[in-house]
């Protein structure tokens, strides 16, 4: 004997007691009469006694029939109650949401958009797990994340909700005192702040219109694991740095980064809603993942560019 119960034995078992005839219980659970009946012969040879008195006309409990209907009655209401629940809870967004965001990214952009929706959704709660370092959504049970950067995880399934530059920025007054570089190459020679997160290595990656390409290892007095770290230094006028557009909009906006290079492209990537596609998408995250893309689709960093 398997140590499972036989749950599937008992809910019809229980069924057939209720609706008292194998055919009635039978259409009542959408199965076939063989059906319900093979299962309750196989609960009977399992339990080692019969369930049911039969004969031509009439079905009825038998003693051991009695003791255990009440039971498995109680295993059919609770297998029902369990199902409406996760219908309802699939129906409408309710529940926590366990998050994993960027934390530049997520105190700037993420954060504002929060009391809106925890106010549209009352029944929804969020966890918001702010760190550059990737997370293994599967590993670590988050329902979601927002990821910038190509994604060549294929277990993840990502929804694309903008297009995430990473623009080369410089105060006004070190490109006064240093000189603006004209080509990638004149970086080797300047100080270079470097970020430990970066997608795809130290290396930075230039591309122009014309096809050509360069690759340039960023060196300089300072290597953060955030790039907020990095403004400090960045907006004294010390050095050069690669920032994501959405960190650097407002700085361009008030004209104290100016873009360099601007004939060259550094990574075009994007901004993703990630959830593991081993699982069905419940209402609380696809609810989420509308409401950023409404919001975040056509962000307001894109116009200081």
């Amino acid at each position: 004997m398997t140590k499972l119960p036989d749950f599937e034995g008992l809910a019809m078992f229980a069924k057939v007691a209720e609706e008292g005839s194998f055919a009635a219980a039978a259409r009542a659970m959408g199965v076939s009469v063989p059906t319900v009946s093979r299962a309750v012969a196989r609960l009977e040879e399992r339990l080692g006694a019969r369930l049911f008195n039969r004969t031509s006309r009439q079905l009825a409990l038998t003693e051991f029939g009695r003791t255990v209907c009440e039971k498995a009655g109680d295993v059919y209401r609770l297998a029902e109650d369990a199902e409406n629940a996760a219908r309802e809870m699939s129906a409408e967004p309710r529940g926590l949401i366990r998050l994993a965001v960027p934390m530049s990214f997520g105190v700037r952009w993420v954060a504002p958009l929060l009391p809106d929706f925890l106010r549209r959704y009352p029944e929804v709660s969020v966890d918001l797990h702010l760190s550059d370092a990737t997370v293994d959504l599967v590993a670590q049970g988050f329902d979601a994340a927002l990821r910038i950067a190509a994604l060549p995880d294929s277990s993840l399934v990502a929804r694309r909700l903008c297009a995430v530059s990473q623009l080369l920025v410089a105060t006004p007054g070190y490109l006064q005192r240093c000189g603006r570089p004209l080509h990638p190459r004149e970086l080797a020679a300047r100080p270079c702040l470097s970020y430990a997160y970066r997608a795809r290595s130290d290396v930075w990656r230039f591309t122009n219109d014309a096809g050509e390409e360069e690759a340039v290892t960023p060196a300089g007095p300072l290597r953060v694991n955030n790039a907020d770290a990095l403004l400090p230094t960045l907006l004294a006028g010390l050095a050069i740095a690669e920032l994501p557009d959405f960190m650097a909009s407002e700085y361009l906006a008030d004209g104290r980064l100016e873009v360099i290079l601007s004939g060259w492209h550094l990574t075009r990537g994007g901004l993703y809603f990630v959830t593991p596609s081993a699982r069905a998408r419940p209402a609380k995250v696809a609810a989420l993942a509308d409401f950023l893309a409404a919001h975040l689709s056509a962000p307001t960093w894109l116009a200081a560019q």
